[in-house]
């Protein structure tokens, strides 16, 4: 049973709507709480958004159940940690301590010293994850929109594109240390199994760990170094981490084979899905070692995996000179001359070219017709079928062409409606920067999934930065005006 919020106020509280935002302050914070309350107050903004959350968190289950978190609970805190790119502790810290925040709330202050109603950080992850993907693009859209509408009503919208890689949170990845990070993660498994099933054969789980890791470092050791015989002594190297490594997983598979018939609970069960499929990693870059080292193969990219616990993360290569490889996956932004995100996606297996023509369908789906005026693009995006389409139903679009340019080309990109559009397009870079001072330049959220829920959080917090950022100016000129 969930609530949208507590309807009844009591000692303590103040009221959503007259909670006071400081107007000088340089924070992050205070602009996003102030576009917060801004929701609150705005019943067809708030009336859309908790209809959507209704619908898909607690559908039928509004009379049922125990009480849980309040919608207007999960939504603040999950924009409160992307806003301040922190971790669940520290959001716990806020939720309980920030006087401000818990106003936002609609808590009580703790004016006698004591909390009143406090959140676990445990229990504000699993809530904060009730909120998809799907959920959070009907979100933003609704704010973008109703956002613009306060900034600037009525106003054409001149469309600006480009792509970003948000890294997943992984280490650098190579066949060596992944080869130990298979093997650590079934001994650690089946040690836990073992005690609490009284399952024997792993007492030397912690020299097990031991052994690979020196045989790791060794090999790397060896591999970056120099000197004489550097490739006889790096087979050597290898040949014996990977005898040690083919020992652990004959031990590891008779586990395997063993336990099931221990286990009774379902944990247990989930455990020996995590052995099992730890153990298929095992023997995968054992194989891939051997190939690529003491065969000399050259393994093709799709057998490839860049981490054994975000195996969804992609190899990036954008042509930079640092980094000059990004483990993640692109997100592709689309802002107007106001600086609002107005559409996302987070790309997978996709490169920008491919990307134009539905990216211009779901904005014209949005938008009336006519609304939109203009769509700039970098080189990377460069089609010309994909531009002669997009100018049927834009009038202005600013792709500059990749290779060397003809004499129509020259005369269009010379133009002096082309440069100054693509002078603006610049401004796109300042909105990724911000966006990444939003949480979103290395994602802690495991799983596609939980990728993609963080990036639909980092683009709602940013977008109600700039709209707390144009209440708050607003409520400045006001003070101004009346002094």
């Amino acid at each position: 049973m969930r609530k949208r919020f507590e309807r009844q106020i009591e000692l303590g509280q103040v009221p959503i709507g007259e909670v006071n935002i400081p107007t000088k302050s340089r924070d992050e914070l205070p602009p996003v709480l102030a576009a917060l309350q801004w929701i609150y107050t705005t019943p067809e903004v708030n009336e859309q958004i908790f209809e959507i959350l209704e619908r898909r968190i607690t559908k039928d289950k509004n009379d049922t159940g125990r009480p849980g978190m309040d919608l207007w609970h999960i939504v603040v805190l999950g924009v409160i940690r992307l806003a301040l790119d922190c971790d669940y502790d520290r959001l716990e810290y806020v939720a309980h301590f920030d006087r401000l925040t818990r106003q936002i709330m609609g808590l009580d202050t703790f004016g006698n010293g004591e909390i009143t109603k406090g959140f676990h950080r445990k229990t504000i992850g699993e809530n904060i994850s009730h909120i998809d993907e799907d959920m959070l693009e009907q979100i933003n859209e609704i704010v973008a929109k109703e956002g613009m509408n306060i900034i600037k009503k009525n106003e054409k919208t001149q469309a600006k594109v480009d792509t970003y890689v948000l890294e997943t949170d992984i280490h650098f990845p190579t066949d060596m240390n992944l080869l130990w990070d298979a093997s650590r993660k079934c001994i650690d498994l089946l040690f836990n199994l073992s005690v609490s099933l009284g399952v024997g054969g792993w007492r030397k789980a912690g020299n097990w760990k031991k052994q690979m890791k020196g045989l790791m470092r060794l090999c790397g050791r060896i591999n970056k170094g120099g000197g004489a015989n550097k490739e006889e002594r790096v087979k050597t190297a290898v040949s014996k981490y990977l005898d040690k490594a083919k020992e652990l997983e004959s031990k590891v598979i008779g586990s395997i084979q063993e336990l099931p018939a221990r286990c009774f609970k379902a944990s247990d069960l989930v455990k020996i899905e995590g052995v099992i499929y730890f153990h298929e990693m095992l023997l995968k870059h054992i194989d891939l070692l051997e190939r690529r080292l003491l065969q000399a193969e050259t393994i093709p990219h799709k057998e490839k995996v860049f981490s054994l616990f975000e195996p969804h993360s992609e190899w990036i290569n954008k042509g930079k000179t640092h980094p000059s490889v990004e483990l993640g996956h692109k997100v592709l932004i689309t802002t107007n001359q106001r600086d609002m995100i107005i559409d996302y996606k987070v790309m997978t297996q996709s490169s920008d070219n491919r990307e134009t023509v539905d990216l211009a369908a779901r904005l014209l789906k949005k938008y009336e017709k006519g609304q939109i005026v203009s769509i700039s693009f970098d080189r990377g995006f460069s089609d010309k079928k994909d531009r002669e389409l997009l100018q049927l139903y834009i009038p202005e679009v600013v792709m500059p062409k990749k290779g060397r340019l003809s004499k129509n080309d020259k005369e269009i990109e010379n133009s002096k409606r082309f440069k100054e559009l693509k002078n603006k397009h610049s401004a796109i870079e300042s909105n990724i920067n911000c966006l990444e001072h939003h949480g979103l330049n290395r994602c802690p959220d495991k799983g596609i999934h939980g990728f993609k829920r963080y990036v639909g959080f980092g683009v709602l917090a940013y977008n109600l930065h700039k709209i707390g950022n144009h209440l708050l100016e607003k409520q400045r000129k006001q003070l101004r005006k009346a002094a």
